[in-house]
């Protein structure tokens, strides 16, 4: 085989645009990586100035160009704080900074000749058609979760068979399993419908690319395909995370954070941890826990005899307990931020209690995690779903009538993961999973070909 540059002799120049959150612009930063890195593919990466102004890494990557535009958020004049508000202010302030970017670079020797935007963010394809550019699509959400958004779409979701009836293999979903809108509270039909929205012109995008492997949602997968022009890229984990079975170097997590990680802390307290005599807790950089659910998870770790490593970030923090941070220093470890991959990978961790956002869920499935879902909004409820039922690698705690899970739950959950009989099962099926998708990700892997076939159509535009 012969070069990168005998291979694919054409240059291709990708303008990439993620939404503006953490969770959001990692899955798109590592496949830029891996398109810059692997495949000399010149890449301009945008991001708004309050994401530049708050991330603790910036990429070095001499092949990823970093330009900084303006979403208005900083000029703080938006009335309405609502997501609704937020994107339509995102597109008033971003579209028209995206067209003199894609027209600047035509005139120099730098231009774009593909657009690859976050999905939530479709009118970015208008923009790509209008300049003759390969449109691609980003799905930072797992297939099984579009397949549902597609069925709301259609209307059909009242049928409660509708999903198992038209998607091969799906398992029947309750009400508890559907994505919740409530936490947006009065814009929960308008969040709704900007996920919808996703659907509006998914028959033109030239590809739809999603951060998931093909043997983790393989028929829905294939159901999909059978619509759109999908295609499966990940794990999109750095490389060294699915190769190395413990990982004791967070420079190599080369993500951006919007948090600071307090990587030395964690990584010294763990050392000193038995091996999987930890629970790892977290709910992500956007979800807020109600009041009494932290302070039922709170009591149920201080209670339990295992060691925990709990992330509160400050905005979360005047939740905790009065005194627990004092009272549990014995057994647990409390931090603002962390890399989480190096948790996740780190031999001293028993279990995630984690809150299914898709990254999460993700990367515990590819470090061969099981895990224990309490999922707060949207796809997460789908998400755990799958965990426990399909996936089979954790389990899903009961809510009381008061939509809390109370802490002789949590305390019976973490128990029956880390000591009980199906606790086994769980360590063995996750085991299968990052096998799983390690080889997706590598020569021959499924992930691997696609995103050289992506290749091979993009230096030939």
């Amino acid at each position: 085989m012969g070069t990168i540059q005998e291979v694919f002799p054409k240059k291709a120049h990708v303008l990439a645009i993620p939404l503006p959150g953490q969770g959001h612009i990692n899955p798109m930063l590592q496949f830029c990586r891996i398109l810059a890195t692997n495949y000399g593919i010149k890449i301009t990466l945008l991001l708004t100035n309050n994401i530049t102004k708050s991330m603790q890494y910036a990429p070095t990557n001499s092949l990823i160009n970093i330009e900084t535009i303006s979403d208005g958020t900083e000029e703080s004049n938006i009335q309405d704080n609502s997501v609704v508000a937020f994107f339509k202010q995102f597109q008033s302030k971003v579209s028209p900074s995206l067209v003199e970017i894609i027209e600047k670079k035509k005139k120099s020797s730098q231009a774009v000749n593909i657009l690859l935007y976050d999905s939530v963010i479709p009118w970015a394809l208008d923009i790509a058609k209008e300049y003759g550019l390969f449109g691609v699509s980003f799905f930072t959400q797992s297939c099984s979760v579009t397949a549902v958004y597609y069925h709301m779409m259609l209307g059909t979701m009242n049928n409660d068979d509708s999903l198992v009836s038209s998607v091969p293999n799906f398992p029947l979903m309750g009400t508890k399993d559907l994505p919740s809108f409530s936490y947006f509270k009065d814009y929960s039909k308008d969040v709704m419908l900007l996920l919808l929205n996703q659907f509006s012109n998914i028959q033109e995008v030239d590809w739809a690319l999603f951060n998931t492997f093909d043997k983790l949602e393989e028929e829905v997968v294939k159901w999909m395909a059978s619509k759109w022009p999908i295609k499966t890229i990940g794990p999109l984990i750095p490389s060294t995370y699915l190769t190395k079975t413990h990982n004791d170097n967070g420079k190599e997590d080369s993500r951006i954070h919007l948090f600071k990680p307090d990587y030395e802390s964690c990584m010294k307290w763990l050392h000193e941890r038995d091996d999987n005599s930890v629970i790892y807790v977290s709910f992500g950089s956007a979800a807020g826990v109600e009041q009494e659910q932290m302070e039922e998870l709170a009591y149920a770790l201080k209670e339990i005899n295992q060691y925990f490593l709990w992330v509160v970030r400050d905005s979360e923090e005047h939740k905790l307990p009065k005194d627990f941070k004092s009272e549990s220093l014995e057994k647990g470890l409390i931090v603002k931020w962390c890399n989480q991959l190096d948790i996740l990978n780190h031999k001293a961790i028993a279990c995630f209690l984690t809150h299914c956002g898709w990254n999460s869920t993700l990367e515990a499935l590819s470090m061969g995690l099981p895990m224990i879902a309490i999922p707060q909004f949207v796809d997460q409820m789908t998400h755990a779903k799958f965990i426990e039922d399909v996936w089979k690698v954790g389990i899903r705690p009961k809510l009381n009538k008061k939509e809390i899970v109370t802490r002789e739950e949590i305390s019976t959950c973490i128990d029956e993961v880390v000591h009980g009989k199906r606790g086994k099962e769980f360590k063995r099926n996750a085991l299968k999973w990052k096998d799983l998708a390690k080889q997706s990700m590598f020569e021959g892997g499924n992930s691997r070909k696609t995103i050289e076939e992506f290749i091979s159509k993009v230096t030939s535009l």
